[in-house]
């Protein structure tokens, strides 16, 4: 790393993306790095009407970081691990995972402490799928509407009596100091996460080995490991943000646990799969492997389950 420029970092310009690429910052700077932050509109952050679903393409919150990475204009991205695709962009790689917050979601209501005391027909905001799915599978009498703007945008919508209740994620929430607003977390396996919730990608040009150094001491394996595992489960399904998939990957001890879950818009069928994987000792790249394969087992459990037919008709409807 060029000792005659600070290491520039590429993030959103929210107060969630600034916490977390200023976290990024702070940690680097520990390590003797000086450190620059460059803040980068979004396709996501510009349009705001209709789910996140209907723009119609990936990495509505990723894109133009990743391409001012490639053009050189910043040397490192950070973004929420969720809003990345899983397919890999050329020229670029995931430099660090660090390690991970909560992955649950959280409840923040007005008219309930939980969501099984909200009111019957109760409106509760998301503005994902897989939420939206899971609520009306555990509660079928909601009416789940959907929500876009940042943390504090859904806040006051919730405050200003748009929702009965909202569901955010919990480790947004946490990260901002808000989780005092949190009525209720609602944790997995009650509640399966999507995959990378709570999780950080530090991503650099795969040419650029010294940001790639300094950035790699920020990796947390145990985190790279399930967040892995999750995302084989996505692509392997070929799910992005069209449909209601969710995966959970963790390590306990020498095993990795991971649980998948594919369901219906209307949450009426919900499809499930968990499979624990022995983790090889003392040897990352094959434990990396093994993460990989483990969701992609879980991805076949559920095609054959049937969850095929059940994302083409959410992507239809």
């Amino acid at each position: 790393m060029p000792a005659a420029r600070p290491l520039r970092i590429g993030t959103r310009a929210s107060k969630l993306a600034r916490w977390q690429s200023d976290w990024v910052a702070a940690e680097l700077t520990q390590l003797g790095a000086t450190v620059e932050i460059v803040e980068i509109t979004t396709r996501g952050d510009v349009e705001q009407l209709g789910p996140v679903a209907g723009i119609g393409v990936q990495g509505v919150f990723t894109k133009e970081i990743q391409a001012a990475v490639l053009a050189g204009e910043v040397d490192l991205a950070v973004h929420s691990l969720k809003d990345l695709p899983t397919e890999q962009v050329a020229g670029l790689v995931l430099a660090a995972t660090p390690p991970r917050e909560t992955v649950a979601d959280a409840l923040v209501a007005r008219t309930g402490p939980s969501l099984a005391e909200l009111p019957a027909g109760a409106r509760v905001g998301t503005g994902s799928l897989r939420r939206r799915a899971q609520l009306l599978h555990l509660r079928p009498d909601l009416h789940v509407a959907g929500i876009r703007g940042n943390v504090d945008t859904r806040l006051r919508k919730l405050d200003e009596g748009e929702f009965d209740a909202i569901v955010l994620a919990a480790a947004g929430l946490t990260r901002l100091g808000l989780a005092g607003r949190i009525t209720e977390l609602l944790e997995p396996p009650h509640m399966l996460p999507a995959p990378g919730q709570g999780s950080l990608a530090l991503e650099c040009r795969a040419d650029d080995q010294a940001t790639h150094d300094i950035v790699a001491q920020l990796n947390d394996a145990a985190t790279r490991l399930g967040i892995v595992a999750e995302r084989a489960v996505l692509a392997a399904l070929h799910g992005g943000c069209s449909a209601p998939i969710a995966a959970w990957g963790r390590v306990d001890g020498a095993l990795l646990r991971v649980d998948g879950l594919v369901a219906s818009l209307d949450g009426r069928e919900i499809l499930r799969s968990s499979l624990i994987a022995d983790l090889p000792a003392a040897d990352a790249a094959a434990a990396l492997r093994s993460a990989e394969q483990t969701g992609q087992a879980v991805a076949d459990e559920l095609r054959t389950l049937g969850a095929e037919a059940i994302i083409l008709a959410a992507r239809q409807g």
